[in-house]
């Protein structure tokens, strides 16, 4: 049996590592080499997959999509998957799993090295311009000629970060086919808002609780890492709300930067500070940042050189709520080329979730980022490549 793969990046490799084990195997990937967003993920050291893991972290239209092959081919059967390739990964206390060479480039190297043992044909630099079926399988118009093949698996990712290869051709090839796409926005990404708050504080990192809002009503939630830009916020907790931020037009963010302690607690510190003969410049010293408790005050509208002494009651109030509710009007997003995944895909309902193929075109079959299936941040998205590939690689051979 001939199997033609379109994509050679995560779900595309792991779904050729399976259907080589049956048939005869090419992949064709659009780049000058397999693997390119690959070997960038994670900030170079690629966060393979996620010890905790749960159907809450994955989201699209059918969010329930990905739980049959999740569990097929969950996080210990990846470690095993990788440790078998020669790969050898550590999980940190978070749950998070990284090859131990803390490398993406191993992840890649592994791999690539396993498809050339296996017999996979690895074509590079080959841009696939239609998909049709013909009587008995498929052919590939590329502009490397006309490929032929059984089975027809595409692998071909999101539109999130195009230099590093993200493209829309996976989903223009499965809507030739008669398939349906759903609304694409950017996830895992940073979010543009007011800056005026943000700009003096640009590469300032902070813990901190953080709350969409959108008329009134929490949309989302996370905490920890923030980091302030001069567009406006990054960090792994405002990618964890970027994907509902991205999808709700006039939005607010809310940050709590001082989430372990109630507001009632922390009016008391400031209390506590009125006898000490300070200045407003070091109201929130020991508290914050240095930078961050000078741009509270400035922001209050009160002189830096001021004494403490001077605030009533009243204004160590709204000091407090300013720790705890610094509110900004989230204006955009830096778009799919700052985004690691892409929210939104073709329809799941169109696909059977316990083989990855087409409910519409038999012998076809569709796996990570181009569905419409996106984890949150923390090693999920690869989880669900790794998952999805090796089980429409695999009964995309035996179907």
């Amino acid at each position: 049996m001939d199997i033609l793969i379109v994509g050679g990046g995560a779900s595309g490799l792991a779904a050729a590592l399976e259907a080589a084990k049956y048939g005869h195997v090419t992949v064709l990937e659009r780049a000058g080499r397999v693997g390119r967003k690959l070997a960038v993920t994670g900030n170079g050291r690629c966060n393979l997959t996620n010890l905790s893991m749960g159907q809450e972290h994955y989201h699209g239209g059918e969010p329930g999509f990905s739980h049959y092959a999740l569990e097929r081919f969950g996080p210990e059967e990846t470690r095993e998957f990788f440790r078998g390739l020669g790969l050898v990964t550590v999980a940190e206390p978070s749950g998070r799993v990284y090859p131990h060479s803390d490398q993406a480039g191993s992840v890649v190297d592994v791999l690539r090295l396993a498809a050339a043992g296996r017999g996979v044909k690895l074509q590079c630099g080959v841009e696939v311009r239609r998909i049709r079926r013909e009587q008995g399988g498929f052919a590939a118009e590329t502009d490397a000629g006309l490929l032929r093949a059984d089975r027809v698996i595409v692998a071909a990712g999101g539109a999130a970060a195009p230099r590093a290869g993200g493209s829309e051709a996976g989903y223009r090839l499965l809507e030739g086919l008669g398939h349906t796409c759903t609304r694409l926005t950017p996830s895992l990404v940073q979010l543009k808002t007011e800056n005026a708050f943000t700009r003096p504080l640009k590469g300032v990192r902070a813990d901190a609780g953080v709350e969409v809002e959108r008329g009134g009503r929490t949309v989302a939630a996370s905490a920890g890492e923030v980091q302030f830009t001069d567009y406006g916020l990054s960090g792994p907790a405002i990618f964890e709300v970027s994907r509902d931020a991205a999808r709700s037009p006039g939005c607010v963010i809310r940050l709590d930067l001082l989430r372990q302690v109630e507001l009632s607690q922390l009016v008391s510190m400031l209390r506590q500070r009125r006898d000490r003969g300070l200045t407003n410049e070091n109201l929130f010293t020991g508290i914050l940042h240095n930078k961050v408790g000078r741009t509270l005050v400035t922001g209050l509208g009160w002189s830096l050189a001021a004494p403490v002494s001077a605030l009533t009651e009243e204004d160590l109030l709204r000091a407090a709520r300013a720790v705890k509710g610094v509110t900004l009007r989230v204006t955009g997003s830096m778009g799919m080329e700052g985004a690691q995944v892409t929210a939104g895909g073709v329809r799941t309902e169109e696909f059977d979730p316990e083989t990855m193929e087409s409910r519409l075109v038999p012998g076809l079959f569709a796996c990570g980022e181009v569905l419409d299936v996106d984890g949150d941040c923390g090693g999920y998205n690869l989880q669900w490549a790794w998952s999805s590939g090796r089980l429409a690689g695999k009964l995309g051979a035996l179907r």
